[in-house]
């Protein structure tokens, strides 16, 4: 008998704060680190929301356990800016406030799934979806996309992909980690596709608010409002207002998936931490200014990073068009000698680069992508150009 459960020795670690912490770990040692690995802001969290959490400190309402589903006023006021922001009108029983969105996320597919259902995951996916999956006893079920469509998956594929077994259909615009942005007849065409199967639809929105140039991103119950019952929207305040590590995300659904998911978090974390409910308070009720002058520095570092990219013989690099990751191809350099080392997978390169050069890149095998390798661009402009710029010396010999 094992000393850990089968399902929990399954789990890998998250690639992304594997890496970000080895950088960490790197620069505390006094190392000059580049860290490209984390889908971290650089900026710090608005004054606004930080004096919210002062004020909710000093408050013994916060000092107290709150309903499991989340404070009433912040889920009403999610509520209100996902009308706002997206279209989607929903009732406040059909929010529940979640420790960010990566419990947003297991609490939808443990809500959804018994052992065996099928997920359509479209590759590359975001590490933590398969790991959510399988733990809820799901089997993912992987349609691999490239460059060459934009990095998104074809109604055909999809279809191709679908079982008798087949539960969910998780669906990211803007993507992480390609930054892929569906556009709305695509979206249309997918949705209609999935009420017509009887299939549940788990979106992501997380990086609703992160789109450049002509992208706009669409939500998927507006636009096929028939798939509203099916759908399960996952968003939250981290990337928008700059708030990792407040740790507040939602997820929205039909009432009754909602009730499950609650009872489920009821037993595993209870409420989510007041202080940062009533922070998560002030971001999602406020305006979108602070989120306006975030995107447009994150619009031209993206410009910078890929036209860099670019430039490094060997590496391809498409224009994301949301969220803030490029995700270069290094698969022309694999095999090459490289100060007398050689990488036969971006997995062993990622490891040189951060060993020879001191820059932290997460490769592609963590999202089901070899060959790829995804660098985040928030972080300051100086450190993408110098973190680039290490990694194209490197490669150029």
């Amino acid at each position: 008998m094992g000393r850990i459960s089968a399902r929990i020795g399954a789990v890998a670690e998250s690639a992304t704060l594997a890496i970000d912490a080895k950088a960490k770990a790197l620069k505390a040692s006094g190392e000059d680190v580049v860290g490209f690995g984390a889908g971290e802001p650089d900026f710090p969290t608005p004054a606004h929301i930080v004096r919210a959490a002062e004020a909710a400190c000093s408050n013994p309402k916060s000092h107290k356990y709150t309903p499991t589903s989340g404070l009433p006023e912040l889920r009403e006021a999610i509520a209100a800016k996902t009308a706002r922001d997206s279209g989607l009108a929903v009732e406040p029983a059909q929010v529940l406030v979640t420790n960010g969105g990566k419990q947003a996320i297991y609490n939808a597919f443990a809500a959804l799934l018994d052992p065996g259902d099928e997920v359509i995951v479209p590759a590359p996916y975001w590490t933590t979806y398969p790991e959510s999956v399988a733990l809820a006893g799901g089997v993912p079920v992987y349609v691999e996309t490239d460059e060459s469509t934009g990095f998104r998956a074809s109604l055909e594929q999809l279809e191709a992909a679908r079982t008798a077994r087949t539960k969910v259909l998780l669906f990211v615009s803007p993507s992480n980690p390609t930054g892929a942005v569906y556009p709305r007849h695509e979206i249309e065409a997918i949705g209609r596709w999935a009420a017509d199967h009887g299939l549940w639809v788990l979106t992501d929105e997380i990086y609703e608010h992160l789109v450049y140039g002509e992208a706009q991103h669409h939500s998927m119950p507006v636009v096929v409002p028939e798939l509203a019952d099916r759908c399960v929207v996952v968003n939250g305040v981290a990337k928008t207002y700059a708030m990792t590590g407040w740790r507040v995300g939602w997820m929205i659904g039909p009432l009754d998936i909602i009730k499950a998911a609650t009872n489920h978090q009821s037993h595993a974390t209870s409420n989510v931490a007041n202080v940062s409910q009533f922070a998560a308070l002030a971001a999602v009720g406020g305006d979108l200014a602070a989120v306006a002058e975030m995107r447009e520095a994150f619009d031209r570092r993206r410009r910078i990073i890929v036209k860099m990219l670019n430039e490094i013989p060997g590496l391809s690099c498409i224009d994301p068009e949301g969220a803030f990751y490029a995700f270069p191809s290094f698969k022309a350099v694999l095999g090459r000698d490289i100060r007398g080392r050689t990488a036969d997978s971006t997995l062993e390169l990622a490891e040189i680069i951060l060993d020879e050069v001191r820059v932290a890149i997460v490769p592609g095998e963590a999202f089901g992508a070899p060959g790829y390798a995804r660098l985040s661009y928030a972080l300051g402009d100086d450190d993408i150009e110098r973190g680039v710029a290490r990694i194209g010396e490197l490669l150029a010999g």
